[in-house]
């Protein structure tokens, strides 16, 4: 039998059991349901599905993940990126919160997790890779924008109004004297208790703590009575296994929903995951990561509620609380499993604005300052993809905020080797050696020999200014150039129609009696120069290991040359 055992996979977010420290885990794990039961159930809010679908993300999910995931750290439960994404891709084809609205969730869920698992056999995980951290930075913080402004009239007692975020503010303030006073003063009452809490001491609940109180302060005012709208009734006991039906005509949106939230979750859990796993020296495994991910979406899928994805707070109130494997999210799910079980009356009484509040406050976490403010003092030109990403988020929609930031970022992927650093060696002012300095006229490495160095792969859209640039340099006129070094060693790819490019210039650089020499330590790249017919014989050059070795042979060939050139 323990033969057997020790054949059996072992779940790597499990194994090896933390001894001592398995107490520590169920405590963490413990805390992280007293703060997330609250939180997913304000997720529900955004996704407009029922507020027990929220718990049951803290159930099969969390167990499907931890027994099939490699990270030890990542919490998998409902999110409120990808809860956004649900509502505004499939509220245009079923009433949001109607039945037939709940099953086009749990089938985006389905499809979700088959784009996860095809993503495990084409090993696609680096297109997670493809959306910039100031992109992700944009996405998240537009979400937190469209999510605070959304629930806005909810913490006023009024109904929902407008398109887009302008709107929505717009109708919001317009209708202040309509505001209900008894829902604005719970909103406040739940504010101040969850701020309270968290300035005392980051690990209380306050959250747990507002919710339990106004279901107490409901009961005993009969908040229903006084016209105050409450949750309603949230049914009990352990979610049904079933598959979603989906008519025929509803499938594109369901598709469009789940290729958005697929790629949310390949960039958010890939980031979060490969932090933890930094921070305490583990191996990060993406792809056994992906297939936890499909797992837990299609357990998610089948009993009844909407997409799952790892969460970068939930992770960190774990760690936070000193969880350091995936029993932590095991106990939490029992948590979640006992109050399914026999707690799921008193949530009746919950009142709406309570958890509108707790879904603000959620909106304003996700906006991120911090990363924003970074982005304006390092790096402006990210900084303008981030905004434009909030901007459309909010006032658009996700998905084509998502369509942006990664179009966005290629552009400026491209940007980058389109216009990459040049620069021409030259020797130090005290003769040690050579350094380099930025293209300019009259700068050479030796007398009559120029040593150019471009940092970037070589390709169709580069290919001309590297052309031009070279050769602008060596038409410096009364500088006499004779050689040209190519330092290659930044250069890691050459492509055909760049090959072509370099063809043209060793033909007009031969034609001015120009002696040329490269640069580089990469097989692969001479390889690749002969392929396209640029061989060293070809080309008059050598190769070479290091710029000194190149100008020492071409400072050596124009000597005889001159010497050949003299008799």
């Amino acid at each position: 039998m323990r033969a057997l055992l020790r054949r059996l996979p072992r779940p790597a977010g499990l194994w090896p059991l933390p001894g001592r420290g398995i107490f520590t885990d169920v405590l963490a794990g413990i805390t992280l349901a007293a703060l997330a039961i609250p939180e997913v159930m304000g997720y529900t809010r955004i996704s407009h599905t029922p507020v027990v679908t929220g718990l049951y993300t803290m159930l099969l999910p969390m167990l499907v993940f931890a027994l099939l995931g490699a990270s030890r750290h990542l919490v998998v439960a409902a999110d409120s990126a990808t809860a956004a994404i649900l509502v505004a891709t499939l509220g245009g084809v079923a009433a949001p919160g109607s039945e037939p609205y709940v099953e086009l969730t749990m089938a985006a869920a389905v499809l979700v997790a088959g784009f996860l698992l095809l993503a495990v056999i084409l090993r696609l995980g680096f297109l997670a890779d493809f959306l910039s951290r100031s992109a992700l930075i944009g996405l998240l913080s537009g979400i937190g924008v469209q999510v605070a402004a959304g629930e806005l009239p909810g913490l006023l007692g009024l109904p929902k109004e407008g398109v887009g975020v302008a709107q929505q503010i717009h109708s919001a303030v317009m209708r202040l004297g309509q505001s209900r006073i008894d829902h604005l003063l719970v909103a406040l009452g739940v504010l101040g208790v969850i701020v309270g809490c968290r300035r005392l001491n980051r690990r209380l609940p306050g959250a747990l703590i507002a919710v339990a109180g106004s279901i107490l302060l409901s009961r005993m005012l009969d908040f229903p009575g006084r016209g105050l709208d409450v949750v309603g009734p949230v049914p009990g006991g352990l979610p049904h296994l079933v598959f979603p039906v989906v008519e025929a005509p509803q499938w594109n949106a369901v598709m469009v929903s789940a290729a958005s939230c697929f790629v949310v979750i390949l960039a958010q859990s890939s980031a979060t995951a490969r932090a933890y796993a930094q921070r305490y020296q583990e191996r990060s495994q993406e792809n056994v990561d992906l297939i936890g991910l499909a797992g837990a979406n299609l357990a998610a899928g089948l009993s009844g509620t909407f997409v799952v994805n790892g969460s970068p707070t939930k992770t960190e109130m774990v760690d936070a609380a000193g969880g350091r494997s995936q029993f932590a999210h095991l106990s939490a799910a029992l948590v979640v499993l006992l109050v399914l079980l026999f707690f799921t009356g008193p949530l009746a009484l919950l009142p709406a604005a309570v958890l509108s509040t707790i879904v603000f406050l959620i909106g304003v976490k996700l906006i991120d300052w911090e990363g924003l403010g970074e982005l304006w003092r390092l790096q402006r030109n990210e900084f303008v993809i981030a905004l434009a990403t909030v901007i459309t988020v909010a006032q658009v929609g996700v998905m084509p905020g998502i369509s942006l930031a990664v179009v966005l970022s290629l552009i400026e992927q491209v940007r980058h080797t389109y216009r990459p650093r040049t620069c021409l060696w030259t020797p130090r002012s005290d003769g040690t050696g050579l350094h380099t300095v930025p293209v300019a006229k009259g700068v050479l490495a030796a007398p009559g020999i120029l040593a150019y160095r471009f940092e970037a792969s070589l390709f169709y859209a580069n290919a001309n200014r590297f052309s031009q640039e070279v050769l602008a340099l060596a038409s410096q006129p009364d500088a006499g150039i004779q050689g040209l070094v190519v330092d290659a060693s930044g250069i890691d790819d050459v492509d055909y129609s760049a090959a072509k490019a370099l063809l043209e210039l060793r033909d007009l650089l031969s034609q001015r009696g120009i002696c040329l020499a490269l640069v580089t330590n990469s097989r692969a790249m001479v390889d690749e120069l002969h392929r396209f017919g640029l061989g060293t014989d070809r080309l008059r050059m050598g190769t070479f290991g290091s710029v000194p070795q190149a100008l020492e042979a071409l400072t050596q060939q124009l000597a005889q040359k001159s010497g050949t050139t003299g008799q």
